[in-house]
């Protein structure tokens, strides 16, 4: 752990969140010594729902790297992740993540993340979000030509 890069990820958020456009989150994604990527939240200003810090640093690390694999990677974050970018930290194989406010501080500041958690843990038929499933079988196809593809790269 390197606490500089957790204070760098905390300046972040308070740097870009002064105009009140850009919501109060920023992270940093290093290997060892070295910062590959920076993020802050930029959803209103992008329009962008997936545009939370910790993708935008993710993102960022992967472009400098040139690999969508980050596993000798940490990453900094001012605040607990929300179930989105914990979702993406565990796609880009991240192994550790440090943070310094919890969810509940970032439930006191507005920004309520527990129906996402709670919808998680529900069985499908209780979540809000309402789910049709259709052409499985040709939907199907695409995976087994996929899979007899030899030049694929699996992640």
């Amino acid at each position: 752990m390197n606490i500089a890069f957790l204070r760098r990820a905390i300046k972040i958020a308070e740097e870009k969140s002064k105009s009140g456009i850009n919501g109060p989150f920023g992270a940093v994604v290093a290997r060892g010594d070295e910062i590959l990527g920076e993020g802050w939240n930029q959803v209103v200003e992008n329009n962008d729902p997936t545009a939370h810090a910790e993708i935008v640093a993710i993102r960022n690390a992967c472009s400098c790297k040139a690999d969508f694999r980050l596993q000798e990677c940490t990453i900094y974050c001012n605040c607990e992740p929300c179930p989105m970018c914990l979702s993406a930290i565990y796609w880009a194989r991240i192994p550790e993540i440090v943070y310094a406010c919890t969810r509940d501080d970032a439930t006191d500041a507005g920004f309520d993340d527990a129906l996402i958690y709670d919808e998680i843990g529900s069985a499908w038929n209780d979540r809000s979000i309402k789910r049709i499933q259709a052409e499985r079988e040709t939907g199907k196809k695409v995976f087994q030509k996929w899979l007899a593809n030899q030049d694929r790269i699996n992640y």
